[in-house]
């Protein structure tokens, strides 16, 4: 077949699926629990490799061209065999090595370097309608971070993106995963380099999401009970849950100020305490969820924040994301910046 001939035909493909699933999404009937509400349960794949803000190229352009597609799917291929043979270099010289240490020749083994489900966007963000975050309010600046964790970034406390520090004189100059405390899983889901799954639990008054990536798991009344007081806030917030339709929609708020508005492995933008989240889980076809999350925070942003991406069912189960940077990493890292004051 011609090559234009296969680039449309894969074109085609992908916005038929995308129409197919649009259309699902609204005939989709799902199975029910025994008590009658949307079964949800299973444990659900969130990776992703589109951006969460449309690159500049793309301007108002929602989704992939047939060109583009393929120019995306060949550079894919081209960086996975890249990486492998890195890999394969490394580990080569590291079983030639005396006293070598397995540091890098392993990295890429727990890396998700592929897409269940693509949606063929330009980028997660929905809304605003030109794929970029929106504008941010007087006064709020960009909390910035290097996500190698190598360089510190002066700022002030408190840190609120997930890699880097401002600096190592305690463990609040450092960023939130590095203290185990808050990861790419949120609240909300963000696909990140690994660890992409949540288990969703249901029974007749609540549903527990259970991320791997943390270990975390959010217990969400489905009873209509209010929030606890607005003087309580939580790293995760305080959740709670409904169905509309077929669509569990979960609204969190009360968050700590010491969580962003969107926290970013490399960026933080403004502070979560008056955030609203809701989060929607719907069901397209079997094995398939639409996640959708919106963030409304009008002391950060200027408009509200709606991101989409697709889950897909995977026959695993969640094994511990035991986080030892408490035990090992934080201590080292302040430890190091001691003996480095002590040898100037």
């Amino acid at each position: 077949m011609h090559t234009l001939a296969k680039k449309l035909n894969l074109f085609t493909l992908l916005i038929a699926t995308l129409s197919i699933n649009s259309i699902s999404a609204q005939s989709y009937e799902p199975g029910l629990t025994e008590y009658g509400l949307p079964n949800l349960q299973g444990v659900w794949n969130f990776s992703s490799q589109t951006p969460l803000e449309r690159p500049s190229r793309y301007v108002e352009q929602e989704f992939l061209s047939p060109e583009e597609i393929d120019e995306l799917m060949s550079r894919r291929q081209a960086t996975v065999a890249a990486r492998t043979r890195s890999e394969a270099d490394v580990s080569d010289r590291i079983l030639s090595a005396q006293n070598a240490r397995s540091v890098g020749s392993v990295n890429g083994f727990w890396a998700e370097r592929t897409t269940l489900e693509e949606n063929g966007r330009t980028s997660l963000i929905v809304y605003p309608r030109n794929g970029k975050l929106p504008a941010l309010q007087n006064g709020i600046e960009i909390q910035r971070g290097d996500q190698s964790g190598v360089t510190e970034i002066p700022g002030t406390r408190p840190v609120r993106y997930t890699h880097g520090g401002i600096n190592r004189n305690g463990p609040e100059d450092r960023g939130l995963s590095e203290r185990c405390m808050v990861f790419n899983s949120g609240p909300p889901l963000l696909s990140g380099p690994y660890n992409n799954n949540i288990q969703i639990i249901q029974n007749r008054d609540h549903i527990v999401l259970m991320v791997e990536m943390g270990f975390d798991a959010r217990i969400v009344p489905l009873t209509g009970a209010p929030h606890i007081d607005p003087a309580i806030t939580q790293w995760s917030g305080d959740s709670r849950g409904y169905f509309d339709g077929n669509t569990l929609v979960v609204e969190s708020r009360n968050f700590s100020d010491l969580v962003a508005s969107l926290g970013l492995r490399d960026k933080a933008y403004g502070s979560a305490k008056n955030r609203l989240l809701i989060e929607r889980f719907t069901p397209t076809a079997p094995g398939k969820l639409a996640y959708e999350f919106t963030i409304d925070d009008p002391d950060t942003f200027k408009e509200k924040i709606v991101v989409q991406m697709p889950m897909t069912q995977v026959k695993t189960r969640l094994y511990e994301y035991a986080c030892h940077a408490g035990n090992y990493a934080i201590r080292n890292i302040l430890r190091a910046a001691r003996i480095s004051e002590e040898t100037r």
